[in-house]
């Protein structure tokens, strides 16, 4: 599949090592990665360790979670965030919609 995808795109070598879509994310180990999830909820830590479902385990995190609520007299739409840090966690894989890895300049 990796080959394949070269061929079409006329990339000859592995540019980066990366040749597959969690190539991208195993050079992302020890660095500090966003992940969206499921339920309006975001993540940004430190990725330890990932497997092939990605789950994964993130240290000092901050959680983001966008709240929206309706106002019962106005019926306007009041969206709150609320953050929290915590120093681990293990992320279950089929709640992550997207991963971020840090932005590199070279």
């Amino acid at each position: 599949m990796a080959s394949a995808s070269r061929a079409k795109s006329g990339d000859q070598g592995s540019a980066g090592g990366i040749e597959e879509p969690l190539d991208l994310i195993r050079l992302s180990l020890n660095e500090r990665v966003t992940v969206k999830m499921r339920g309006d909820r975001e993540l940004r830590g430190r990725l330890h360790a990932f497997d092939q479902h990605l789950n994964m385990i993130l240290a000092d995190v901050e959680e983001t979670v966008v709240l929206t609520e309706l106002d019962e007299e106005t019926f306007e739409e009041i969206v709150k965030t609320e953050k929290r840090k915590m120093g681990m966690l293990f992320v279950r894989g089929d709640t992550v919609i997207l991963i971020s890895p840090p932005i590199r300049t070279s």
